[in-house]
């Protein structure tokens, strides 16, 4: 399934740089890189194989989402402007659209609105709430299409800045400690301005503290791994491990490095 998502993206002139699957969330994030035109093409034909191989009426996974392909975010890189990303997003969106009857939400630089700038608030009810979210409110009708597709849902298509997803586990199956974690450390609740969190039930005993960091430069990675490891140590629960899901850049990696080699912290 993967290597097909990879291989129809790269048909299309993209080049796939990274991939990462997590059997617990039942998630994948792809990463690829290319010129606008083939990246709109590359994430066009990323929908139509997640259309035909993923049935999300059958589908359960720890990690929220609204569609087979559940985001699909546009990063200007080099010499590209965040204006350049919202353009592209607008023709992924439309061309999905039209050519696989899957629907989006722009979200991000892209939105339409400010309610939808976030995906957490477009991710709310998930799949199995979305007919009913559309229907009921005119405030979240989607702003390319008119339906969610039956088995592929929607799509959520966005422009942003570059962002860092990192994991925290715990050693714990404590998953009311976890949330309570996120909510702490999240903007949206009065934590850091920039992060992203929440709390996933990965097993019997692992949590996890997910993490978006919005801000590659406000918000350094040691010092999220920090805040977790001394919440979870009030509550006497260790930090087991953590993880970068999809590219980070380097100078991010060489702060935290030099952060840790000079204080002497735990890994």
């Amino acid at each position: 399934m993967i290597d097909a998502c990879a291989a129809a993206m790269e048909a299309e002139g993209a080049r796939v740089v990274h991939r990462t699957s997590d059997p617990v969330h039942h998630r994948s994030v792809l990463t690829a890189v290319g010129r606008g035109s083939q990246v709109v093409a590359a994430a066009v034909a990323l929908a139509r194989v997640a259309r035909e191989r993923i049935d999300l009426r059958a589908h359960r996974g720890a990690h929220p989402r609204i569609g087979a392909l559940d985001v699909l975010p546009f990063v200007p890189l080099g010499d590209a402007a965040l204006d350049d990303a919202v353009t592209l997003a607008h023709r992924a969106a439309a061309r999905i659209w039209r050519e696989l009857g899957i629907p989006s939400y722009l979200y991000g630089a892209a939105a339409s609105a400010p309610h939808r700038e976030h995906l957490a608030a477009i991710r709310r009810g998930e799949f199995e709430g979305l007919a009913a979210r559309v229907a009921a409110d005119p405030a979240w009708r989607f702003d390319y299409g008119d339906a969610a597709h039956a088995s592929a849902g929607a799509v959520a298509v966005g422009a942003r800045p570059f962002l860092i997803a990192f994991n925290v586990e715990l050693a714990s199956g404590d998953l009311a400690l976890a949330k309570r974690i996120a909510r702490t450390l999240r903007g949206s609740s009065g934590g850091l301005r920039t992060l992203k969190c929440l709390g996933l039930r990965l097993g019997a005993d692992r949590v996890q503290v997910s993490c978006n960091l919005s801000d590659v430069d406000a918000v350094p990675l040691y010092r999220v791994t920090e805040l977790v490891r001394r919440a979870a140590a009030r509550a006497g629960v260790a930090v087991r491990r953590s993880e970068l899901i999809g590219l980070v850049p380097w100078q991010p990696l060489m702060r935290t490095a030099r952060a840790y080699a000079s204080a002497g912290m735990e890994r």
